[in-house]
């Protein structure tokens, strides 16, 4: 409970569930409340170790342990001077050793280790690869701006393209309401046969569905360009055969299925043909499919031969002898 109670007053989140703690850059922690009465002109002593600190520089912590918030911050700063890259090296040894060098700087200033000699150290290596830091700096500012780029050209292309799916469901909606208007209107006044005016509507709906469905196959194809993505990596998109710089053999396959018309094998009398259903009478008791039943793929012959089926393969069932 220590880490979660203010070393001033003595206060500690099991009692006041909303208290918010505050770090400076020499990882000891104070409530906003007592931060707001020691810094209130601005600077002053921190409580715990005495180094001078400003109001402005104290944030929320983060982490229950205040070690590991001093280390990030010392880390962040390290690191601004320190920031040289593999490349620079002439071997991996020196960068291990590079990056080694850096962990023990951080851990001599955030458990106060030898802090003298090694505040001295880093000052030596500003002036030894002063040009040296300011050109990694400038770099690694053109790759978080090249990167900041890439992502609001992301959000932008995203934003517009659900604009743009947006304004099309809006203009389908309304040729919609528009063409079951002029439906409605000329079923109600023009003398032509109902069926012909249904079907006229139903060839005219498919004749836009098709026109719609080929443009929207050419914007498919004219979209497969090289785009970014927020991890700054350049991805193609275009046929997967080809991804990663490989080219997959193609293979060549016969047909997909092949339709094999089943045989009913029963023991009563004959089912009668599709042909035979309305000669012999059997459609006759048959309720007829209405034009949205039909419009649906329905047609009352299905029902009735599947009816004779079920009801004649129980007939004259033959038990089959077998030899002893």
């Amino acid at each position: 409970m220590d880490e979660q109670t203010c070393p001033r007053c003595k206060t500690s989140r099991y009692r006041n569930p909303s208290l918010k703690l505050m770090v400076n850059v020499c990882g000891h922690t104070l409530c906003e409340n007592c931060v707001e009465l020691l810094f209130i002109k601005g600077s002053g002593n921190c409580p715990e170790c005495g180094v001078s600190l400003k109001r402005n520089n104290f944030r929320l912590q983060l982490f229950e342990d205040s070690t590991v918030e001093k280390d990030v911050d010392i880390r962040k700063k390290i690191l601004k001077d320190y920031n040289k890259k593999e490349e620079e090296f002439f071997s991996l040894k020196e960068y291990n050793d590079y990056l080694e060098e850096i962990e023990t700087i951080i851990y001599n200033l955030t458990h106060n280790v030898d802090y003298i000699e090694t505040m001295k150290k880093i000052e030596h290596y500003k002036k030894e690869n002063r040009e040296s830091i300011i050109k990694n700096k400038m770099k690694y500012n053109k790759e978080i701006l090249e990167l900041d780029r890439l992502i609001e050209e992301e959000r932008q292309h995203e934003i517009d393209k659900r604009e743009s799916i947006e304004k099309q469901e809006i203009e389908i909606k309304r040729r919609k309401i528009i063409e079951k208007e002029a439906l409605i209107e000329e079923l109600m006044f023009s003398d032509n046969d109902a069926k012909e005016i249904l079907n006229y509507f139903s060839e005219n709906k498919n004749k836009k569905e098709n026109i719609l469905g080929i443009n929207k196959q050419l914007k498919k194809d004219n979209s497969k360009k090289i785009s970014y993505f927020s991890t700054g990596v350049r991805i193609g998109i275009g046929d997967s055969n080809q991804m990663y710089g490989k080219v997959l053999p193609k293979i060549e396959e016969g047909p997909l299925f092949v339709y094999v018309e089943p045989q009913l094998i029963v023991d009563g009398p004959s089912f009668p043909t599709w042909d035979n259903l309305e000669k012999m009478g059997y459609l006759r008791y048959t309720k007829q499919e209405s034009i949205d039943e039909n419009a649906g793929g329905f047609v009352s012959a299905y029902a009735c031969m599947r009816a004779l089926q079920e009801a004649m393969c129980g007939l004259y069932n033959i038990s089959k002898k077998c030899d002893i």
